[in-house]
């Protein structure tokens, strides 16, 4: 299967599970997936259907179309992003029945923190100093000979994944700052 199918079928997997969260958050498992909990699912959520929208219908093909036979370790690199995936979805099950204070609620997020920084941010850095050692390039002096392009791209990359980063480290700080619960009896 081709690279670009199987993207957009995660895509798509991502996108249903994010809805069904929303349809079972409402608490109205009587109806049917009602217009009404769709239209709240979009307009709650119009950052991450960009998002999608963005990799979906720019990212994937430029990757894997535009860019012809270059560029396969930095394409590589950017789907590495993708092993925080499975950590940070699987924090969202125990809020369901609100187990946040749970030990494998707070593993997973440890879990999650680590390998969101160092799939998602850390993998930045590690791009730009691993072409630097290929062409003989310090760290700071990669940026001023790969196409300004490149750069500009990977701000726009960078940028929201360092903003979720410092929700997932606020939220984790509420966590781990929380008194424990007081058992009643």
């Amino acid at each position: 299967m081709p690279d670009r199918e199987v993207e957009k079928i995660e895509l798509e997997k991502d996108s249903y599970a994010t809805y069904l969260c929303e349809w079972y958050r409402t608490g109205d498992q009587s109806s049917r997936h009602s217009l009404a909990i769709f239209r709240n699912f979009l307009s709650k959520n119009r950052l991450m259907i960009t998002h999608y929208a963005v990799i979906l219908f720019v990212l994937v093909p430029v990757a894997q179309r535009l860019r012809g036979e270059l560029g396969d370790f930095f394409a590589g690199c950017i789907f590495t992003a993708e092993l925080s995936t499975p950590f940070v979805s699987l924090g969202r099950v125990p809020i369901q029945p609100k187990q946040q204070h749970t030990l494998l609620y707070k593993v997973n997020g440890i879990l999650t923190l680590t390998t969101f920084f160092l799939c998602r941010i850390r993998l930045f850095p590690f791009m730009y100093w691993s072409y630097g050692q290929q062409q003989g390039l310090s760290l700071l002096q990669v940026p001023f000979h790969i196409p300004f392009y490149c750069s500009v791209a990977n701000a726009f990359l960078i940028a929201p994944q360092i903003y979720e980063f410092s929700l997932l480290c606020k939220k984790a700080s509420q966590l781990f700052d929380a008194p424990p619960a007081k058992k009643d009896g």
